[in-house]
């Protein structure tokens, strides 16, 4: 039997102007040490939402097969990312049928979204 794998969509936070990304950079690391200390494979797929956003987010999805796809809050939670957040959603469907879709409450709980859908170890 195959791991599951994981895929975590997300804002870069170095592509957001006008704050630090320092913390939530951190935080997105402490979520990538859950993965593994959990021994979940995950891939991460940061975008710039004023770049090329889905095109990142479909080569993401086409890359392998995964059992989850986490969308994180700052594409969820922002209003004016709305079309982005129904986007994503709608490529995960598109290119990812048969995975969960979780959403994280914080950028280091990611693994506990995922862990929600996937089958216990």
């Amino acid at each position: 039997m195959t791991e599951p794998r994981v895929l975590v969509i997300g804002l870069d936070p170095a592509a957001i102007d006008g704050w630090d990304p320092a913390p939530v950079q951190a935080a997105i690391e402490r979520g990538r040490v859950r993965f593994d200390e959990q021994r979940i494979a995950a891939d991460y797929c940061l975008v710039d939402p004023d770049g090329d956003a889905e095109g990142r987010i479909v080569a993401a999805l086409t890359g392998a097969v995964y059992a989850c796809v986490v969308i994180g809050g700052g594409i969820r939670g922002h209003e004016p990312l709305l079309p982005l957040f129904e986007r994503v959603v709608n490529l995960v469907r598109l290119h990812q049928p048969d995975a969960a879709i979780a959403f994280n409450s914080r950028p280091d709980d990611c693994a506990d979204a995922a862990r929600r859908w996937l089958p216990s170890p």
